[in-house]
């Protein structure tokens, strides 16, 4: 008979994370950042939605609501304009619940994990930074 890790019903409980849980779960994870990263990252607003709207949808050609799991909204610093202008919204960073859910179910990573991953690379975007600097900060992050 196979042994369960999970003590007697101890499972029953347990709900999917809420945006509310994705919000701190995001803000814990961007602490663990380097703080030479996050001092940079400034004023980068982080958000969490269910899903990517439809407008992100349709710019995005995406097949599914599920193809996407993080976006960088604004101007990168690698960007003429890179400064902001009046009238110009702040950078924001998007983390989709539902997709990340998704993929955190099918693959072997930890939520955290994919949580981060997903973080720094939409992060790495409003700096220009390549996927091998990605990789870096995300292996200090622990």
């Amino acid at each position: 008979m196979a042994t369960s890790r999970f003590p007697s019903a101890s499972w029953a409980p347990m709900q999917a994370p809420t945006l509310e849980d994705f919000e701190a779960m995001a803000d814990e994870a961007f602490r663990q950042l380097p703080e030479s990263f996050r001092t940079l990252c400034g004023t980068v607003i982080i958000r969490i939605e269910d899903f990517p709207d439809d407008e992100v949808i349709e710019a995005m050609e995406l097949e599914t609501p599920f193809d996407i799991l993080g976006l960088f909204h604004g101007h990168g610093m690698t960007e003429a304009g890179a400064v902001p202008e009046t009238g110009q919204g702040p950078n924001m960073v998007w983390l989709y619940r539902r997709p990340i859910l998704d993929y955190w179910a099918e693959n072997e990573e930890t939520l955290g994990a994919v949580i981060t991953h997903v973080l720094v690379h939409e992060i790495g975007h409003h700096f220009g930074l390549s996927d091998a600097d990605m990789e870096k900060i995300e292996a200090a992050a622990g």
